[in-house]
């Protein structure tokens, strides 16, 4: 006897294929729907793929990143996530929140740790790493992340961020990390942070500073605000040198004639990931 399914149920599985793969709608994160996600899925998604997520910088380009990487995602069997953080949460317009993770109650690295976990249930998967990448103010979140979070990352790439946190125990934050514990409950991780491949990458010609030099009486100023750099060119070697003083394996690309722009540095980005993504791949075959 031939069952015909409810025409319901042929709408359902329609409406996921149109919305739920390849570059999808919005979706509200479920525990905060002040936030949100857009994806790249692939239609070919297996137990061999992994996840991306790439964060957006003060101008919440999500979804422009997301068109950027889909091509990267279908190629490497990837999920892209690209994570909406607004402006303004708190209803005070603040667009650099989530720059420093912490803003009024919100956390927003446990925002990200929760929307992987939702993408990996909603999808049938569970990442239990992740690579990480973000640019400009997006630069500035995954270099806090990474720091607080290594365990749970398999690459990162620090794009362009205007200020930088340095692994230095002397320093607080967000200039340094020593009070990381009791900010957060959480303490750079030493040893996953050496195992960790880490990318910085800026353009050479991003040499603007009228939005990164911090000034006494800003609502980010501390002692040693500006002492990692003039430019961001200058921030990321010395969070570079603080990356590998500690032993972690940091490299710095600084891409010629290229100024403060970030969709001509995901290539770039694209290379970095696909390289840890071949060795992760033969490393599990082996």
């Amino acid at each position: 006897m031939t069952v015909t399914p409810p025409a319901s149920a042929d709408a359902t599985a329609k409406g996921a294929a149109l919305y739920d793969f390849e570059e999808t709608i919005v979706f509200a994160h479920a525990r905060d729907p002040r936030f949100s996600y857009c994806l790249y899925v692939p239609r070919s998604l297996g137990p061999a793929t992994e996840l991306v997520v790439m964060v957006h910088g003060t101008g919440r380009a999500f979804m422009k990143y997301r068109d950027l990487m889909s091509p990267f995602g279908r190629w490497n069997d990837c999920i892209i996530l690209c994570p909406l953080f607004p402006a303004g949460v708190m209803g005070d317009g603040n667009r650099d929140g989530f720059k420093h993770l912490r803003e009024g109650n919100v956390r927003y690295d446990q925002l990200l740790l929760d929307m992987v976990d939702e993408v990996g249930a909603k999808y049938g998967r569970r990442f239990e790493q992740f690579a990480l990448a973000g640019y400009s103010g997006g630069g500035q979140y995954v270099n806090r992340f990474g720091l607080l979070h290594a365990p749970r990352l398999w690459a990162l790439t620090i794009g362009a961020p205007g200020s930088v946190t340095l692994l230095d125990a002397r320093r607080n934050w967000w200039v340094g990390t020593a009070d990381a514990q009791e900010r957060f409950g959480i303490a750079p991780d030493l040893q996953a942070l050496r195992k960790l491949p880490v990318q910085l990458v800026v353009g050479a010609a991003d040499t603007e500073t009228w939005e990164i030099t911090h000034k006494e009486g800003g609502k980010h100023w501390m002692p040693g605000a500006n002492d990692a750099g003039r430019t961001r060119v200058e921030r990321a070697g010395t969070l570079q040198r603080s990356l590998q003083e500690a032993g972690v394996n940091a490299r710095l690309d600084v891409l010629p004639n290229i100024p403060h722009d970030g969709a001509k540095c995901v290539p770039a980005i694209e290379d970095f990931l696909a390289e840890q993504l071949r060795a992760r791949r033969a490393a599990a075959r082996a």
